[in-house]
């Protein structure tokens, strides 16, 4: 049968409507929802792993059908939510169904697809953050297994995860670029600790930890892809994510300001509703052009990837603007708002804490822009 990607994104608003957004709020108190569930319900309903292979439980179908996915993700109420899954669906899991073994795809990625496991992504550290280059964890060689030690910050689904998707070192080549490797590390290794779940400004419902490895024992056989290809790899992953993270922020931005536009024209002042001063609509009106120049840059990323074009430029332009534009509209609507927008009560002011992450992480601003400049040539290292 044909799938269309008007019927996938409807079907999962439909979940989602249903089965999820009821729960929010108890969730966004609590500071954490219940991963293994909500992955089990949206895995049996297909949608974990809608570009994977089939052999593996997927879909087998285009990216374009992962962005309508995330265009619904972003219709739950708790941003920590749809973040959590983008981690499980387009962070954690890309690089293994693409450099995978079979071992490895037949070990994690399928449970990960079914909502059987839920993944994290090791790569940020204590010391180590968009600098991805300087991590220091290393992994070892004994017999036929890896000997792991270090240790992951940040780490999205943490406190949780059945597995994860670890960024280490794995031989002593003084280029940077080449002595990492990915590596899938189960959870319950012995060895492997949740030092701390962390306690965030925003994203509240997702859980984040710091996660510690003494002298942990993996097989081999969970390398995902060749030894010493990992920075490489992950590089390739990060594409997945900023494009999703681009995805989602979009729907969350239309809302914003149509929720703001209902709110100031019921609210008035000085004998008028707020709407009816130009300032007002002439912003909302700026503010909605900017988020249709950003969709049409997404779609046109997108079409590139699918097409198998190299988009690092785009993606990375795209999640740079992204993350600034959404603060700013943001910032604007909740303005308009007032004291109310100052409460809990309202999704502006949820809005406000959760998507100041996106200038951050992902590769914060100062980073995108970074890797910008050497693909226009105008850093310094590209030009000496």
């Amino acid at each position: 049968a044909v799938v269309s990607t008007q019927s996938t994104g409807e079907n999962l608003m439909k979940l989602i409507q249903k089965e999820i957004n009821p729960r929010c709020e108890q969730w966004e108190k609590d500071q954490i929802f219940p991963a293994h569930e909500v992955f089990k319900l949206l895995g049996d309903n297909g949608f974990l792993g809608i570009s994977k292979p089939v052999e593996y439980g997927g879909l087998g179908l285009d990216y374009s059908y992962e962005i309508m996915a995330a265009e619904a993700y972003a219709t739950i109420d708790s941003g920590g939510v749809s973040m959590a899954i983008g981690v499980q669906c387009d962070m954690a899991t890309p690089a293994l169904a693409k450099f995978g073994s079979h071992h490895v795809k037949e070990n994690f990625l399928a449970p990960t697809i079914a909502g059987d496991y839920v993944s994290c992504l090791g790569v940020s550290e204590v010391g180590s953050g968009s600098d991805v280059s300087s991590i220091k964890s290393r992994a070892r060689v004994e017999g036929n297994e890896w000997v792991i030690n270090g240790g992951k910050m940040w780490t999205t689904n943490g406190t949780q995860a059945d597995w994860m998707c670890m960024l280490v070192n794995t031989n002593d080549n003084p280029n940077p670029h080449k002595s990492k490797s990915l590596i899938c590390v189960p959870m319950k290794s012995k060895g492997v600790a949740v030092h701390r779940k962390i306690s965030k400004m925003g994203m509240h419902s997702s859980d984040t930890a710091e996660i510690t490895m003494e002298n942990v024992r993996v097989p081999l056989d969970n390398l995902i892809g060749e030894e010493g290809r990992g920075f490489q790899q992950q590089m390739n992953q990060f594409q997945n994510e900023r494009i999703y993270a681009a995805a989602g922020a979009i729907p969350a931005m239309d809302r914003a300001i149509q929720e703001t536009i209902e709110y100031c024209s019921q609210r008035k002042a000085f004998g008028k509703s707020i709407l009816d001063n130009q300032y007002v609509h002439y912003r909302l009106a700026e503010l909605q052009t900017e988020i249709e120049c950003l969709r049409a840059m997404l779609y046109q990323c997108v079409e590139q990837h699918v097409a198998g074009e190299d988009i690092t430029p785009q993606a990375t332009m795209l999640k740079l603007k992204s993350g600034r534009l959404i603060r700013e509209v943001a910032d604007s609507c909740l303005q308009f708002w007032g004291g109310m927008g100052y409460t809990d009560d309202v999704f502006i002011s949820r809005m406000y804490r959760d998507t100041r992450l996106m200038s951050i992480g992902g590769g914060a601003d100062e980073v995108m822009l970074n890797v910008i400049c050497k693909f226009m040539g105008t850093d310094p290292g590209s030009r000496s």
